[in-house]
């Protein structure tokens, strides 16, 4: 029994419910006694009778059964209902000396400093219920302090109450409406953090001219702790509708556009030049100049030159840009001239060098070195994966036999150019 855990109120749920449950159960059976105890024969004859009898018997014997469930119902509702009160009794006969021993300890620790400071000297301040009241301080030595009352309509929210040695402090009520939140109460001066602010009061047409509350100010931590938050000002009132203003007129109608003029600026752009004929060697043409532009008033920017044309079969050349156009001013105008076409784009010409001497364009090395140089990079990246460990040297017989004939074929393949040099 020492593990046993029993709840008083549920205890006591549960005895209600099957109560509520007993009562509409012998509800059911009442109703049901008179159609099925005196059932009529459906007949005169013997066999009618017969069956009319059997099902009452049936029901009768229904009814009693019935009544000895209910009765071992109603013993069971109330041995639970007891073993609830019993446990329940039996919590509060040991809660209550321990609460009145506990709460006889603190008011004698707390006696004398209530007295000469108002104040406890362990323990929790108490939270304020008075609209716009302050909260209670928390104890000189340890606590938190209380919470602040919400002030009435006009009224600022009550502060909330200051932390002793360590605590926190309480949190400042809210503003009534139109009035501001109190503020905060600070932290214990050792260890706490200080207590919100009060959100502001909500603006109300005819208190404090319509405007919003403040929210409160947050309290003040000091040795270990966080500054409390301050609270949100209060909702103002909703503005105005606007008003749709009058029309002040109509504006003036634009002017209409100007006649073109041959003496206008303009721009003149020479096309392009042609491209080199198929013939290897031969080069691209020369781009078109550009067109001259004059200008009497207004700036004047002269045509472009064309663009070379691109070279034909490799070997040609592209052929040179055109000649930029001039241009020419008259009076206070600004007449820059064009920019020179650009230049066709060449081909580079395939040399065919005689054979075996063949030139290798790139940084100077044979291809030889270059072959050398894959070999030793592939060597080195071997070599590094050998040395990492758990590495496991698969290379079987196999490879080695191919490795050998690869450098038997290589020996042999250098005896043969050498052979081809001394011949030349």
């Amino acid at each position: 029994m020492s593990f046993v855990v029993a709840t008083p109120d549920m205890l006591a749920a549960a005895a209600t419910n099957l109560q509520d449950i007993g009562s509409v159960l012998s509800a059911a059976n009442a109703a049901a006694a008179a159609p099925t105890t005196g059932l009529l024969a459906a007949g005169a004859d013997e066999i009618s009778a017969a069956v009319a009898a059997l099902f009452s018997e049936h029901a009768q014997a229904y009814q009693m059964f019935s009544a000895h469930a209910a009765a071992f119902h109603q013993r069971f509702v109330q041995s639970l209902t007891s073993a609830g009160g019993m446990y329940a009794s039996a919590e509060a006969a040991n809660a209550s000396p321990l609460q009145t021993l506990e709460q006889d300890v603190l008011n004698l620790i707390n006696a004398p400093t209530q007295t000469l400071l108002g104040r406890p000297l362990i323990g929790n301040g108490a939270n304020a219920t008075t609209p716009g009241a302050a909260g209670g301080a928390g104890g000189i030595l340890f606590g938190n302090g209380g919470a602040g009352a919400p002030g009435n309509a006009g009224q600022a929210g009550g502060n909330g109450g200051n932390a002793g040695l360590i605590g926190s402090g309480g949190s400042g009520g809210m503003g009534g409406a139109g009035a501001a939140g109190g503020g905060g109460g600070n932290g214990g001066w050792l260890w706490g953090n200080g207590g919100a602010g009060g959100q502001g009061g909500t603006a109300i047409a005819g208190i404090n001219d319509g405007n919003p509350g403040r929210g409160g100010s947050g309290g003040n931590a000091f040795l270990f702790g966080d500054g409390g938050a301050g609270g949100q000002g209060g909702t103002g009132l909703a503005g105005p509708n606007g008003v749709n203003p009058t029309p002040a007129g109509t504006a003036d109608p634009g002017s209409n556009g100007a006649d073109a003029r041959p003496d206008q600026p303009g721009t003149a752009a020479a096309g392009n030049g042609g491209t080199g004929a198929s013939v290897p060697g031969e080069n691209g043409g020369r781009g078109g100049d550009g067109g001259v532009a004059e200008s009497f008033d207004g700036a004047a920017i002269a045509g472009h030159g064309g663009d070379g044309g691109a070279a034909g079969v490799p070997g040609g050349t592209g052929g040179a840009g055109g000649t930029g156009g001039r241009a020419e001013g008259n009076g206070g105008g600004n007449a820059p001239g064009g920019n020179g076409g650009l230049g066709g784009r060449g081909r580079h010409r395939r040399v065919d060098w005689p054979r075996g001497r063949q030139r290798h364009l790139g940084r100077g090395r044979s291809r030889r070195h270059g072959r050398h140089r894959r070999r030793r990079r592939r060597r080195r990246e071997r070599q590094h994966r050998q040395r990492q460990p758990g590495h496991v040297n698969q290379r079987c017989r196999r490879h080695r036999w191919h490795r050998r004939q690869r450098r038997r074929r290589g020996r042999r393949l250098g005896a043969e150019r050498r052979c081809r040099r001394r011949r030349r």
